[in-house]
């Protein structure tokens, strides 16, 4: 049986999640992004949602709460991605930087995944 995760610190998704928001705050302190306070600001909320209803979910302590806000999560992170397409659309971002962070944010997305999944097996055998 594994180890029962006890900090969310220690859940590999929020580490992932943590450096995707640690890259969206560099990005968008940059040129031209960081003069357009609105989109610059909705893409760091969302970066800075993913890691925060992770770490809340599991917090709670509750498998149902835990996986909604997993839900939440991975939901943010299409948010963020689809964010990364205006910046790259308005030329904020350059084609390298736009598919690092993309590929970045779509790893995140299926780790969540792949923990919600895990999550609802261990709800359904409790």
């Amino acid at each position: 049986m594994a180890a029962r995760i006890e900090r969310f610190e220690e859940l590999i998704a929020w580490q992932k999640a943590r450096t995707l928001t640690r890259e969206i705050y560099e990005t968008t302190r940059r040129g031209a992004f960081a003069r357009d306070f609105a989109l610059s600001g909705q893409i760091q909320r969302a970066a800075v949602s993913i890691m925060s209803n992770i770490a809340e979910g599991l917090e709670r302590g509750g498998r149902g709460e835990f996986h909604q806000f997993l839900s939440t999560a991975k939901a943010s992170c299409a948010e963020l991605r689809s964010q990364l397409y205006v910046a790259f659309d308005v030329g904020y971002i350059e084609g390298q930087e736009f598919h690092v962070l993309l590929q970045y944010a779509e790893e995140v997305a299926r780790i969540i995944g792949g923990l919600r999944v895990s999550v609802a097996k261990q709800r359904k055998s409790s």
